[in-house]
């Protein structure tokens, strides 16, 4: 029994034993001890840090065998899975914040109104604006987009406060402020709402809009005379433009209405019926601003000098000029105001276009800057000038000098007055007249 108890610790003991005799061994196990000797078994690990060739050994005592450990012979000495493996540990590191905690009702902290209990239902709501308030928002978006004139950053401005169901709001107010404004504002709202179409609001929502239109334009006749006649031509632009179906015309026409709205209706048929209506209705509200050809606000200037030179009214003239809503091209104004004075060759028609010049920079309506322009254009012009006018050279100065008496010329203007051809105008009797005034020019 003894050597039963020393065999079974010698498995179980990676050391060095002393020899045992077995039984039934005999004399030959007396002889040879050699063969009573039980090899240590050795065990080797390799490292993953240290590379193939490293071996270390296990340890000695069998006592470690609660360690999680493996005992392979393969890994870096550390836990299984990371101290997550078995059963009766806590597993790995920072799994608790991955649990999910279910309340126990027989818990003495369980709180039944509690919104962690399961039994409650989040959803997403999204509160509908109020029509004041939707209203009150598109305005200053609308009165700036007539500023600016880009459509997307409306209509990115639009969804942020607009809703599918209060959409038909927007296209109500922008046509109600475009009644208010001028003609070029009416077609920036075109475009508005044919670029709206899809993306703020549907062609439903712009036939609500226009019904809602027509029930309040009793109200709006009474604010703007014409709102009946801008209306019929927002309706039948809005067709021609796709964002609202012929249809809509024909069911409005058979339905009860106010006689302001009758008369819009029957405008916009009207306008529908025509030959080639649709592509009329591209420019049912004209070319307004900057966008007019350069030869028609050519043409618009000096129909608008030769009116003043006719009435002689200045208030109306400085009104004509705010209504060309031009200020880049107040230069061109100020070029054919000259060129008209040394073309008419008369000291009264000087004397007024000195006057208009002067009451355009009293009132800033042309900038220093365009004033300057105007007058350097012409200066570099003369040479073609005075092929048409030979006295241009001597009505250029005697304005020159009419205009630096009323108002300050630029230094750019002054340096560039022209002295070609000075000295055969003084030895044709004008006794250095031109001379003086330009020296009192330069001066």
């Amino acid at each position: 029994m003894e050597v039963d108890r020393i065999a079974s610790d010698s498995e179980n003991v990676a050391m060095d034993e002393k020899p045992v005799v077995e039984q039934g061994a005999g004399d030959a196990a007396t002889s040879n001890p050699e063969r009573l000797r039980r090899k240590n078994k050795k065990y080797a690990r390799s490292n993953s840090k240290d590379g193939p060739s490293a071996v270390t050994p296990l340890p000695k005592y069998r006592s470690w065998k609660n360690s999680r450990r493996p005992r392979n012979g393969h890994g870096r000495g550390l836990p299984k899975k990371g101290g997550a493996g078995g059963k009766g540990v806590w597993g790995l590191p920072g799994s608790e914040m991955l649990e999910e905690y279910v309340e126990d009702q027989n818990d003495p902290n369980y709180d039944s109104e509690a919104v962690t209990n399961g039994d409650i239902e989040f959803k997403q709501v999204i509160v509908e604006a109020e029509p004041e308030d939707i209203i009150r928002k598109s305005e200053p978006v609308i009165l700036e987009y007539f500023e600016h004139g880009d459509t997307n950053a409306a209509a990115e401005e639009f969804l942020d406060f607009v809703t599918a169901a209060r959409s038909h709001l927007v296209c109500e107010t922008i046509v109600e402020i475009a009644l208010d404004h001028k003609a070029m504002h009416c077609e920036m709202a075109s475009v508005l709402i044919s670029d709206l179409y899809g993306r703020v609001f549907s062609a439903k929502d712009i036939g609500y809009a226009f019904e809602r239109l027509l029930e309040k334009l009793p109200d709006l006749v009474l604010d703007t005379p014409d709102a009946a006649l801008l209306l019929s031509n927002f309706i039948a632009r809005c067709v021609a433009d796709d964002c609202l179906p012929p249809r809509f015309v024909q069911a409005q026409a058979a339905a009860a209405l106010s006689a302001p709205a009758r008369q819009a209706i029957h405008r916009a048929e009207t306008l529908l019926s025509m030959k080639q209506g649709l592509v009329r209705l591209d420019n049912i509200w004209g070319v307004g601003g900057g966008i007019r050809p350069v030869k028609s606000l050519i043409r618009q200037i000096q129909l608008l000098l030769k009116e003043y030179l006719t009435s002689g009214e200045l208030a109306e003239a400085m009104r004509c000029v705010r209504e060309l809503e031009v200020p880049h091209f107040h230069h061109e104004l100020v070029y054919e105001t000259i060129l008209l004075a040394l073309e008419t060759i008369n000291s009264g028609v000087e004397e007024q276009l000195c006057t208009f010049l002067a009451e355009l920079r009293r009132c800033c309506i042309v900038t220093p800057d365009q004033m300057d322009r105007g007058f350097i254009r012409v200066l570099e012009d003369m040479n073609d000038i005075v092929l048409d006018v030979p006295l241009a050279y001597i009505m250029l100065d005697r304005f020159l000098e009419r205009c630096q008496t009323r108002f300050r010329l630029g230094d750019n203007v002054l340096k560039r007055v022209p002295t070609r051809g000075r000295k055969r105008f003084v030895s044709e009797g004008d006794g250095g007249a031109i001379k003086d005034h330009a020296l009192k020019l330069r001066e």
